[in-house]
């Protein structure tokens, strides 16, 4: 294997090791998880039975009230100001000028029940207090609960008022204007809500929603009443303003995929406080929409009537036994209230799942990362038009996960055979090279350019080119790290179990060690495991294992076949499971393939 021939491989090789520099955790951010991991369980009952305590009261204090879930979280905001009596002595309290006379005498709750969700709607700040998924449940079997914090509205209106006071509408008690304590909606049915905020004389804040029995999203219209005199300026804020609860077991990988989003002029830009080392960001100009998000959960503002700016922002909220990666995002999305008194939005809370997004929004499942930006024109209709679809079809055919990856890999590798093929062909000709390329390592060890030269006669004897391998290889790259993005990232594997693997989104961890090791931690995983053999196997049968020595001057390429697996074991051991069973699979047929082109160019056959 002369110098060129090394010089592809260690190309590789320096690719791999920079994708998996810039996409494994850190090792602070795995100590902190195996701190996390060990104290969860105990947090989370202790937590529990501190919410069960406080529904119990807050039960007491509203007997009018609909039967609540318990809700998720360890957050202690979510039982202030639970009683009437206690919300209008704290909104006379903030001393918002005219606003505080504005403030209706009781806390009412609104139960809308749909096909995909239940919302609990709040008089306080005429918003969802809880949206409850039907079809989606945490790692622990509880059904999602997207909202952290339960005191008052997730959305609010923010403006300066005339006298100088910052007003959020989350703080303000509205009278409802529908008297029904649970609306009951299914298939294409819709139905309306609405709350109203009367201040003196003819001025009014009205909130109307639109719910929908068979998706997601649901409309907002506000009208703001004669409330120029109330108003300083020309614009108001409407945004989302809770956290959302974490609801992956790795709570430390699910903080981190949390960020807030904005959509304008065909671009998508991300806010995440590490990241943008700041807590707040402004984009000015028409927005078309803004979200946040966990790993697997979002919502989205996309503002109907005018908008003229975003403001994206972020609080820290590693307390209370959160990851030091979790932070809460707000998204809001300024408009003027002068050009119409009536502000529509199309508003989205659920799963970050491509149908129902881009039922929403074409640009909505943006948001989940397929990808390198410089691969995007690529990944972005492989995922949209060829993955998710077999999935989609697929899972109507098969109801194993498993089964499908397993399908999924077999497919891909037909799809790459001619670059493979090409690939390997030159791998097994080069292999059997290696004797003569030895012979002449040996002839001309003392003059390596007489070295190289015979060994470049030899390849052009034989017909090799001795970067055959290399560039099929390369060439397949945006295609892995594709799949290598979607797998981790995408819902559609979320919680299905395959083997010993109980969720293909989770590591599928089968080994506990008595200590733990840098990167990979004190667990191994079972797919990994057996990718990194299969991996070992298949640079054996390229030729690692081959007698041939190494140019002069070059490295070992023994020793790369060694070191490969085992980068990949610690690269991957506390990925999804389901990303290292498809790469288990593609290994164990690019060793079929290998083997069978091994035996046809050593038995003489085309090569």
């Amino acid at each position: 294997m002369d110098r060129n021939t090394v010089t592809g491989l260690l190309l590789i090789f320096v690719i791999t090791i920079a994708w998996a520099w810039f996409t494994m955790p850190s090792e602070e951010e795995l100590a902190r998880r195996q701190a996390e991991q060990a104290t969860q369980d105990s947090i989370a009952a202790a937590q529990a039975e501190q919410q069960s305590d406080s529904l119990i009261a807050a039960n007491q204090d509203t007997a009018n009230q609909t039967d609540r879930t318990e809700p998720q979280g360890d957050d202690s905001e979510q039982t202030e100001n639970q009683g009437s009596p206690i919300i209008g002595e704290t909104q006379r309290e903030l001393n918002m000028g005219a606003f505080s006379a504005a403030s209706f005498a009781d806390t009412v709750y609104t139960m809308v029940q749909t096909e995909k969700y239940s919302i609990e709607m709040t008089n306080l700040g005429a918003g969802p207090s809880r949206i409850i998924l039907k079809d989606h449940q945490t790692w622990d079997q509880q059904q999602v609960q997207m909202i952290r914090n339960t005191a008052h509205s997730a959305y609010s209106l923010g403006f300066l008022s005339s006298q100088n006071f910052n007003i959020e509408t989350d703080k303000l008690v509205f009278e409802p204007l529908t008297e029904t304590e649970t609306i009951e909606i299914s298939g294409g049915e819709s139905a309306e809500l609405s709350y109203r905020l009367a201040l003196e004389g003819d001025s009014e804040l009205i909130f109307n929603y639109t719910f929908f029995g068979n998706q997601y999203s649901y409309n907002l219209d506000i009208r703001l009443v004669n409330m120029q005199d109330y108003i300083s300026g020309t614009n108001v804020d409407f945004g989302w303003t809770a956290a959302l609860n974490l609801t992956e077991q790795d709570r430390a990988q699910d903080a981190q995929a949390t960020a807030a989003y904005v959509f304008a002029g065909g671009e998508l830009e991300k806010f995440q406080v590490p990241e943008a080392e700041q807590t707040e960001q402004r984009i000015n100009g028409t927005i078309d929409w803004v979200s946040t998000r966990s790993r697997f959960f979002g919502t989205y503002i996309k503002p109907v009537t005018n908008s003229n700016a975003a403001i994206l922002r972020g609080e820290d909220m590693a307390q209370g036994g959160l990851p030091e990666t979790y932070y809460r995002y707000q998204a809001a999305v300024q408009s003027s209230y002068v050009q119409s008194n009536e502000l529509s939005y199309e508003l989205y809370s659920g799963p970050l799942r491509y149908y129902d997004l881009n039922q929403f929004d074409e640009h909505a499942y943006d948001v989940v990362e397929i990808g390198y930006a410089i691969f995007r024109w690529f990944a972005d209709p492989l995922v949209r038009y060829l993955i998710i679809p077999f999935f989609a079809f697929g899972s109507s055919l098969v109801s194993n996960y498993g089964i499908l990856i397993i399908l999924f890999g077999v497919i891909v590798k037909l799809l790459l055979f001619p670059l493979t093929q090409k690939s390997f062909k030159s791998m097994a000709a080069m292999k059997e090279l290696q004797p003569k390329m030895k012979e002449i390592q040996e002839k001309y060890e003392d003059d390596p350019q007489k070295q190289q030269k015979e060994t470049i006669a030899l390849y052009k004897k034989a017909g090799v080119n001795p970067l055959g391998g290399c560039l099929p290889m390369l060439m397949q790259f945006p295609i892995l790290i594709t799949l290598f993005y979607f797998f981790q990232n995408s819902m559609i594997i979320r919680q299905e179990s395959f083997l010993w693997a109980s969720d293909l989104s989770a590591p599928d961890y089968i080994l506990s060690l008595p200590f733990s090791l840098p990167v990979i931690g004190d667990q191994i995983a079972g797919f990994v495991l057996l990718m990194s053999v299969a991996m070992f196997f298949q640079s054996k049968l390229s030729g690692g294992m081959s007698g041939g020595a190494a140019p002069s001057g070059g490295p070992n390429m023994k020793g790369f076949m060694y070191l490969m697996p085992v980068i990949m074991l610690v690269v991957f051991n506390n990925f999804a499971a389901g990303l290292s069973l498809y790469y288990l699979v593609y290994n164990v047929l690019s060793i079929a393939q290998q083997a069978y082109i091994n035996k046809v160019v050593k038995g003489g056959g085309e090569g």
